[in-house]
């Protein structure tokens, strides 16, 4: 069985998905994936065994100038590469118009996604031949794990899903001294945790002897975590990473610290220990899914109101710290 796989965004949703595929590939001998995945994150579905040809999107980047030479070209080949194969189910796990339009108007097969009242966009579901009523009061990955299920056919697992893509990672060089990764940067301004709260954190581990790495991805990021490590010998600013060698780093990680954001949601993919702080957002439905993730919540909503005192004596408890002679 050959299937396609709709879900282009966003990093969390695109992580989501794997479970999905691990569930398909223990219930229907042979079954393979190709994906539609918009072009940032078109590294994560490789990581899976079961996926076979990754097919990158940038509806983003097109519209900017949709009808230019080289936009055309680049829309002319995306077409050619997904008209390619005849598939036995095309799953649309996005539930917009606009990934269903996609599908429909360019992909071969039997066209699978959520009904009227499941999709995040209720007009999307018109565009499919089979609609699947999948309940919205669960976890995102649970909801991904029922919609592939019935469309393609077999009994959703009672198990914890498995993402499977930690052992991509496993011959990762595990001869270092333990470290943790604090993952700091997050799009919207009201997630951060202040820095300040950062320091005071840095500086409550200082003793432990744990080495404590910083990520970051945009300039203005890297400028904080600079800020963060200022005075701290145990503390080191990463250099640019690509996705893959983000997870390489997270998947050697003792423990790793995160605000919410779509590196959390890799840190649960790779089987890591991760506490994630939210203030504004419930973690309820699209929280840490995987093994040995906690969730710390602002009781006021606000991201400064969660102290270092608490993440600290939450490390110590969950996930105790051992220093380099350990």
């Amino acid at each position: 069985m050959r299937v396609l796989i709709v879900k282009t965004s966003s990093m969390g949703d695109v992580l989501h998905t794997l479970p999905a595929l691990t569930d398909a590939m223990q219930a229907i001998a042979g079954v393979r994936f190709d994906w539609v995945v918009e072009e940032g994150f078109a590294q994560i579905p490789s990581w899976h065994a079961a996926v076979d040809r990754v097919i990158p999107v940038a509806i983003r980047r097109w519209r900017k100038a949709w009808f230019s030479a080289p936009i055309a070209a680049e829309r002319k080949a995306f077409r050619e590469a997904v008209q390619a194969e005849r598939y036995d189910a095309i799953i649309d796990a996005q539930g917009l118009v606009k990934s269903a339009a996609l599908v429909t108007r360019l992909a071969h097969g039997v066209k699978h996604g959520l009904d009227w009242s499941s999709a995040r966009e209720p007009l999307a579901s018109l565009f499919y031949n089979r609609r699947h009523h999948i309940a919205k009061q669960q976890h995102a990955v649970e909801r991904i794990r029922e919609l592939f299920a019935k469309s393609l056919g077999y009994a959703k697992p009672q198990t914890q899903g498995d993402y499977a893509i930690a052992r991509h990672f496993a011959a990762a060089d595990t001869a270092h001294p333990p470290y943790a990764i604090f993952l700091h940067a997050t799009t919207r301004d009201d997630k951060h945790w202040p820095e300040n709260r950062w320091r005071e954190l840095l500086a409550l581990m200082q003793p432990s002897g744990i080495h404590i790495k910083l990520p970051w991805g945009a300039e203005h990021e890297r400028q904080r975590a600079e800020r963060m490590a200022a005075g701290f010998d145990h503390v080191e600013v990463l250099p640019k990473l690509s996705l893959a060698q983000v997870a390489a780093q997270l998947a050697g990680a003792q423990t790793v610290v995160s605000v919410d954001t779509g590196l959390s949601h890799l840190t649960a993919a790779l089987d890591r220990p991760n506490i994630t702080l939210f203030g504004p957002t419930d973690p309820g439905l699209i929280g840490g899914y995987g093994k040995n993730q906690h969730q710390v919540v602002s009781p006021t909503g606000r991201m400064g109101d969660i102290t270092a005192d608490e993440i600290f004596t939450f490390l110590q408890n969950h996930q105790p710290l051992r220093d380099r002679d350990a």
